[in-house]
């Protein structure tokens, strides 16, 4: 099957670079316009492919959701995008699993790859918008917009856009009007048992941790950029006073007492409090439209963990 799905990929291309009259011949890879009763051909339905769980809730948000037919595993919210098809993965994605769902629109940010498999997307007839993935509200903003214009939406992004601003002041404020000294949090990513990583600077959590108010532990001078491996000497001398982990990586690692047991937090002032704050991962790393909620949870987290 998988032979046969990749011969008609490469078929597609060919028959691209031969013509659009050569690439009609493509059916039923290719979306055809449909024709009214009165034999005049109607608009072509858009069908879009969304690699990345943000750009998936913005679709979502500007009520384009009908248009979607395809999704990557990381499209969990709403739970109806999960009963969508999944192309796999945002950053091993196949061309095969994405011209499988005859999409006339492919969507993703700079984070999807590999990069010969949208180009393989491209050289088929498929158009594929890749926005930007910057950890910024600003960005958030931006995306909404790019998608808006994409599924012919322009106003109703705008509202959105609007109504997020008026969320995000709001949720500033609120951090804001807190009278503590900065929360040190260190952020522990583990999701797979093997695989422990604390964040450091250019993250998501590090841009999270900064708007809500908290210093991150291993960012900052004497830190490091992106993720790098766990290990109890950095932990101990980072002193954090609260742990900042996934609901996914809380589970995989076996609960509060198992992210409690990972090396040298315990002698930390966050393990021996036992302080541990967990947030769905879209949700804290998604930078999607529900930034806001994100933020307002995660302050309120920090200030009743460092009132326990």
């Amino acid at each position: 099957m998988r032979r046969m799905i990749a011969a008609s990929v490469a078929r597609r291309i060919a028959l691209k670079k031969m013509g659009a009259g050569a690439l009609a011949l493509a059916a039923p890879m290719q979306v055809l316009a449909a024709v009214s009763d009165a034999g005049k051909p109607l608009v072509k339905a858009r069908r879009i492919v969304s690699v990345g769980g943000a750009l998936t809730e913005i679709v979502y948000a500007l009520d384009a959701q009908g248009e979607l037919v395809g999704v990557d595993t990381t499209s969990l919210y709403p739970a109806t995008a999960q009963k969508l098809p999944q192309v796999g993965y945002a950053r091993t994605l196949s061309a095969e699993g994405v011209l499988s769902l005859a999409p006339t629109q492919l969507i993703a940010t700079e984070e999807a790859g590999p990069q010969t498999v949208l180009r393989q997307v491209r050289d088929a007839g498929v158009p594929v918008a890749v926005l930007n993935a910057d950890n910024k509200f600003e960005g958030l903003l931006d995306r909404v917009k790019q998608v808006g214009r994409i599924t012919d939406r322009v106003e109703p992004a705008a509202r959105l856009a609007h109504s997020l601003q008026q969320q995000w002041s709001g949720a500033l404020a609120k951090v804001r009007q807190r009278q503590h000294a900065p929360v040190r949090v260190l952020f522990i990513l583990a999701h797979a048992p093997n695989q422990v990583m604390v964040g450091g600077r250019e993250t998501g959590a590090d841009a999270m941790l900064a708007y809500a108010g908290a210093v991150n532990v291993m960012g900052g001078q004497g830190g490091f950029a992106g993720y790098k491996p766990l290990t109890p000497e950095a932990v101990i001398a980072a002193r954090p006073d609260i742990v900042l982990v996934t609901d996914q990586g809380l589970k995989a690692s076996g609960g509060v007492d198992g992210i409690l047991k990972l090396p040298g937090l315990a002698q930390t002032p966050a393990g021996r409090k036992h302080r541990i704050v967990s947030q769905e991962a879209m949700l804290l790393l998604g930078f999607g439209p529900r930034m806001p909620q994100a933020l307002a949870e995660l302050d309120a987290a920090f200030a009743q963990a460092m009132a326990a």
